[in-house]
């Protein structure tokens, strides 16, 4: 019912009025609804939600900076659990713009801590990044928000993580994959299921282990039938062993003997390359000391040689004297060398990120170019409106190229799977260059721009991930540190340090049998994102309703 024209209609008391008085009294006739008494009362409504909210984005916060610490170089990894538990909590029975702010507040300090490597370019560069990923958990959170009304909350919660994450890797240009909750799981009892189906499955099960916690909690202070936390925690304990279930399998059915040069440059940051020649000389003493020690009979002969991203800093197919330095190495040890090089081209407004297989006797053949280069790292979207704003972006005067064919590559006896440094991040990149044939996984890395940050240890723990998920080891070559050898279960067999020049030998399974992860590709991603989605949906649809019949009921 409406009420009569000349009916006084009085405004409700704001919250946290001590006096319950009514404030705002207004008629049709002469009334001042929004005048200045009004205004006082608005501000103090906003004063008062701004104090309540205060508590919970300062906890919210403070949960995201935990989700950091589950990352490398901590690697607490059961943070990641509680972590979600925590925004779970503190988004349930929440309005969804509550939610959403909740989901900012824990988002842009967990960003910023996990990328907290990119102040060597700028802490500018590290605050917009981490604050363009933070809005993805705008959603996230307001998502949480509408779906804990539902039955089964915990694991709609548990897909909209999916879906987060699923949107973030995506968009914008080609999307950013750091701090997936998989990520930071490489080594925890969730790490098998990355088998059956990829880094998404993973994300699921840890999300879902946090819902189920936060049930536990909400069961037990809401004094809710004790069966239902016992349940809950029950569920918990399946999910988190669950992996133990999945058989990783490592038999190979034969082997390839490796050596990765880790060349060295003169110093870390921005400006690692130094003078022209100096990393591509590295690598060439490098490798000449080895056939020296191979000679000596002090080192099995390798079958091939490994060297990382940018291992030449000049292209040797305008630059003879680069080229003939390679060739020098690659005659010396006498194997073919997979080697990363700069190459202009396919104009003179690009260049090519290159892995180049150089063989002893033939010279350079297959290569592959990467084909994800990096925004504003590699290549400047909206360059010339940009670059009059940002100074900066001169650092990079040419745009990468996008390269176009996966990087499986004959090298030698053995066919590999050839990814280039935050490639590994990329489901999709990888699990093409397996199921195109890769019978082992090779990352060509430069490191040294964030060395000593905790970067090299981040990219480092998506190689164990990628090598459990596609039952491959995993070979990382570096500049500078960290390169690595991992085997197909994910333990890190050998690794160098950091700024050290150093050569790693090792036999390398070779494996053809693909993990079910392999076969089924995104759909797992897939469907539980929509399945998120859908359940958003639902609720915001049942909300609408309830609100009709209410209106209708007036």
């Amino acid at each position: 019912m409406h009420p009569r024209p000349d009916t006084p209609t009085v405004a409700s008391a704001p919250e946290g009025a001590a006096d319950g008085s009514r404030v705002g009294v207004a008629t049709a006739r002469g009334g001042d609804p929004g005048g200045a008494a009004q205004r006082p009362s608005r501000r103090r409504r906003l004063a008062s939600a701004a104090r309540a909210a205060a508590p919970r984005s300062a906890l919210a916060a403070g949960a995201g900076l935990a989700l950091a610490a589950a990352f490398p170089p901590y690697g607490v990894w059961p943070l990641s659990i509680f972590s979600v538990a925590a925004l779970s909590l503190l988004t349930r029975d929440r309005t969804p713009r509550q939610g959403a702010w909740l989901g900012f507040a824990f988002g842009l300090p967990f960003f910023f801590w996990l990328l907290l490597w990119l102040r060597v370019v700028g802490l500018d560069a590290t605050f917009g990044l981490a604050l363009i990923q933070s809005l993805f958990f705008v959603p996230l959170g307001a998502g949480l928000s509408l779906t804990s009304r539902l039955p089964g909350w915990p694991m709609w919660g548990a897909c909209l993580w999916v879906t987060e994450e699923w949107a973030r890797d995506r968009v914008p240009f080609g999307g950013f994959p750091w701090g997936r909750l998989a990520f930071a799981n490489t080594s925890s009892p969730f790490t098998p299921l990355a088998a059956l189906g990829g880094a998404p499955l993973v994300t699921f099960a840890v999300a879902l282990a946090g819902m189920l916690v936060a049930a536990v909690v909400v069961h037990r202070r809401r004094g809710l039938p004790s069966v239902r936390a016992v349940v809950a925690a029950g569920l918990f304990c399946a999910v988190l062993l669950c992996g133990y279930a999945v058989p990783v399998h490592t038999a190979a059915a034969d082997s390839v003997d490796i050596a990765v040069v880790q060349g060295n440059v003169q110093r870390a940051g921005v400006d690692f390359l130094g003078r022209p020649m100096l990393i591509l000389n590295n690598h060439v003493k490098a490798t000449l000391d080895l056939a020296d020690d191979i000679e000596a009979g002090r080192v099995r002969k390798p079958d091939l040689v490994i060297w990382p991203e940018n291992s030449s800093d000049l292209d040797p197919f305008r630059t003879p004297a680069a080229r003939a330095r390679i060739e020098r190495a690659v005659k010396a040890v006498g194997v073919p060398i997979l080697v990363g090089a700069l190459v202009d081209g396919p104009d003179d407004k690009h260049v090519r990120n290159n892995g180049i297989v150089w063989d002893p006797v033939t010279g350079p053949g297959a290569s592959y170019t990467k084909q994800h280069p990096v925004p504003f790292g590699e290549y400047v979207p909206f360059r010339e409106a940009l670059s009059k704003v940002i100074t900066r972006l001169d650092r990079i005067p040419r745009d990468f190229w996008h390269g176009t064919h996966d990087g499986v590559l004959q090298v030698g006896p053995a066919r590999l799977g050839d990814v280039i440094c935050f490639e590994i991040a990329y489901d999709e990149i990888v699990r093409d260059t397996v199921n195109a044939g890769g019978r082992a996984i090779v990352v060509q890395t430069n490191n040294a721009t964030y060395g000593r940050t905790g970067q090299p240890e981040q990219q480092l723990a998506m190689s164990r991930l990628r090598a459990v998920e596609h039952g491959r080891a995993v070979v990382t070559a570096a500049t500078s540190g960290i390169s690595a050898v991992v085997a197909p279960d994910g333990t890190v067999e050998q690794r160098t340090r950091e700024f050290t020049q150093d050569v790693l030998s090792a036999r390398l399974p070779l494996r053809d049998e693909k993990t079910l992860a392999d076969r089924v590709g995104e759909f797992p991603e897939w469907a539980v994102s929509i399945l998120g989605l859908l359940a958003c949906a639902a609720e915001l649809i049942r909300v609408r309703r309830g609100r009709a019949e209410q209106k209708g009921q007036a």
